[in-house]
């Protein structure tokens, strides 16, 4: 998931409860116009403190579209300052330096902000875009936020029970308020969850093209489970090596 997409799920009012929330989105990067590749599946379970994000796939299964996971998870316990790599082929769960993976995390979006100039003092403006779209099934609009070096349009449904708060612990422990500060002020003004963004960031000349698309989406209680190793794993601790 890219930073400007991620950016776009996890702009927050603050302290707004909001329900638990599953989703999976396909990210495409482009190169001169064109998509790269067929594009990249993300598997997200989120529950305020809790996180557990996955990579996937997609292939054709006898003339069927199917998704299969295609990595390790990666479980974020910011309510215990604990997090996990889960391994599935070798049963092994790593345990994480949490703050290690938040220094880096801030260093991302540090980087991010400034590529895109999205810190406090950035001119960062919103407009409407003028037709909407329907995206995993449901209506959404169109909205434009601008940047010094960078451009996102993103459609909103505001149909969920649910928005962009539902991200503020994230944001918070991620950084994102301060290297990202511009951007995400006019994110908490949208008007209902983003289900679309394409992002185009201008770096030296070059423009970088970035499309995340949610295709499905659930909003109700998280098993407690998915944010715990799972039985019979054994747990590891992280090596200079690991990723």
């Amino acid at each position: 998931m890219t930073h400007l997409a991620l950016l776009a799920l996890l702009a927050a009012a603050p302290a707004v409860a909001a329900p638990d929330v599953y989703f999976e989105q396909t990210t495409v990067v482009f190169e001169d116009g064109r998509p790269a590749g067929p594009g990249v599946v993300s598997r997200v379970w989120y529950a305020g403190r809790r996180m557990r994000m996955e990579p996937g796939s997609q292939s054709l299964d006898g003339g069927r579209l199917r998704d299969t996971v295609d990595g390790p998870a990666l479980i974020l316990r910011i309510d215990q300052g604990k997090a996990y790599r889960v391994d599935p082929p070798g049963r092994r769960a790593i345990v994480l330096d949490l703050e290690r993976l938040r220094a880096r995390a801030q260093m991302d979006l540090s980087l991010a902000g400034d590529l895109m100039g999205a810190g406090e003092d950035a001119r960062v403006r919103t407009s409407s875009l003028r037709d909407g779209k329907t995206i995993a099934g449901h209506p959404c609009r169109g909205f434009r936020i601008s940047g010094p070096s960078a451009v996102l349009d993103l459609y909103v449904a505001s149909d969920l029970p649910i928005g962009v708060s539902a991200f503020a612990d994230f944001l918070q422990w991620s950084g994102a308020t301060q290297s990202l500060a511009g951007f995400v002020e006019e994110l908490r003004k949208l008007p209902g969850f983003p289900l679309e963004t394409r992002s185009r960031v201008t770096v030296l000349g070059d423009v970088q093209e970035t499309l995340s698309t949610v295709t499905r989406l659930r909003v109700g209680p998280a098993e407690r489970r998915l944010f715990e190793p799972p039985p019979g794993y054994r747990l590891e601790p992280e090596t200079q090596e690991a990723p």
